[in-house]
């Protein structure tokens, strides 16, 4: 299959002259490494704690995808109910969904890598220049990866004007205006909300919500990220993580959340085109193609709307998928090869 290459998707998207915003699935976290961000990685890892629960349900189920274990469960839990089955048994069910909601957030914790130098400089250069393409246009970057490597590069390398719409708030501001040392908060969302152009979807591993405020967890004097989150595991706190099976239950945990559902609404008022990297619009990802046809619709006084999608794709299996669904998307569809990308460097 005859595709294009992604610097011609770039070189066309800058003779329009229109924004571009990039949507980023677990590929690019593969392209990273995918010794450590494959779902066969995580199982292989997940199976070598030897929990007895969680390895029945991958045995049964005769998968090593997360997501479908977890819809089997989804779906298998609204049976009983719909039967009024015994309450037992139902949380028996609910018992094993939390403990494998668990053991994969776990899981990636403890295979990522330890911190954010670990990441090699001529890596964080080259995949900010590929974020910088974006930025620049005036577009947007939305991930559903929960992992650091986004936050890393954003932290490490000149990314043009990144705002994930976190920010610190003055605590004493009567005595600060009395000439007192300000007293900042933590790191909360809403600050610069009006302005954020970098959205976690699904959540990811250092945003955290404790009821009152949506919390980015930071590095500090006291240690490291990695160890910071680890600290907030341990003491029973978990980050936002949408771990749901299928669309329609993602999407519901994602309108509970107000952060999640801000970062979705963005998603469906962008303008111009979008780009997807490592994002294969499975049958878990209904919610993504709906929000982006709102895009496509999307009308206020300066008329955003998506006119067009490039989506990435690594061999022949991938663009037959997307042929196969591109009558679901109603802005116009175009695939080219994902590995020309290059995003982290030869």
């Amino acid at each position: 299959m005859d595709l294009m290459s992604f610097q011609e998707v770039i070189t066309s998207l800058q003779k329009k002259k229109r924004p571009t915003s990039l949507l980023m699935g677990n590929g690019f976290s593969m392209a990273y490494d995918h010794k450590i961000f494959s779902y066969n990685a995580l199982y292989d890892f997940l199976i070598s704690k030897e929990d007895v629960l969680i390895n029945k349900l991958f045995d049964a189920i005769k998968t090593k995808n997360f997501e479908l274990v977890m819809q089997q469960l989804d779906t298998t839990l609204a049976l009983l109910e719909a039967f009024d089955s015994d309450p037992s048994l139902q949380e028996k069910i609910k018992i094993a969904s939390q403990k494998l909601k668990n053991g994969l957030l776990n899981s990636i914790h403890e295979l990522h890598p330890d911190h954010v130098y670990k990441i090699p400089e001529e890596q964080c250069i080259s995949c900010a220049k590929f974020l910088n393409l974006f930025l620049s246009s005036g577009g947007q970057v939305f991930t559903t990866n929960y992992d650091l490597l986004l936050y890393w590069v954003l932290m490490r390398q000149g990314v043009q004007n990144p705002i994930d719409g976190f920010g610190q708030e003055i605590e004493n501001p009567i005595e600060y205006t009395k000439g007192e040392d300000a007293i900042l908060s933590d790191l909360i969302w809403g600050p610069n909300a009006s302005k954020q152009n970098i959205h976690y979807l699904h959540g990811a591993l250092h945003i955290f919500d404790n009821g009152a405020d949506i919390i980015k967890e930071q590095y500090d004097q006291s240690g490291y990220l990695l160890e910071n989150i680890k600290h907030r595991l341990n003491n029973g706190s978990y980050p936002i993580f949408v771990t749901a099976g299928s669309g329609d239950d993602k999407l519901n945990h994602i309108r509970h959340n107000r952060y999640l559902s801000f970062c979705l609404d963005r998603l469906s008022q962008i303008d111009g085109s979008l780009v997807t990297f490592g994002f294969n619009f499975g049958p878990y990802d209904e919610h993504i193609i709906e929000t982006l046809n709102r895009a496509t619709h999307y009308q206020s006084k300066s008329t955003p709307k998506l006119w067009s999608i490039y989506i990435g794709v690594y061999s022949d299996n991938d663009a037959k998928h997307i042929e196969s669904i591109q009558t679901k998307f109603h802005a116009k569809v175009k695939m080219f090869d994902a590995k020309s990308a290059d995003v982290w460097g030869s």
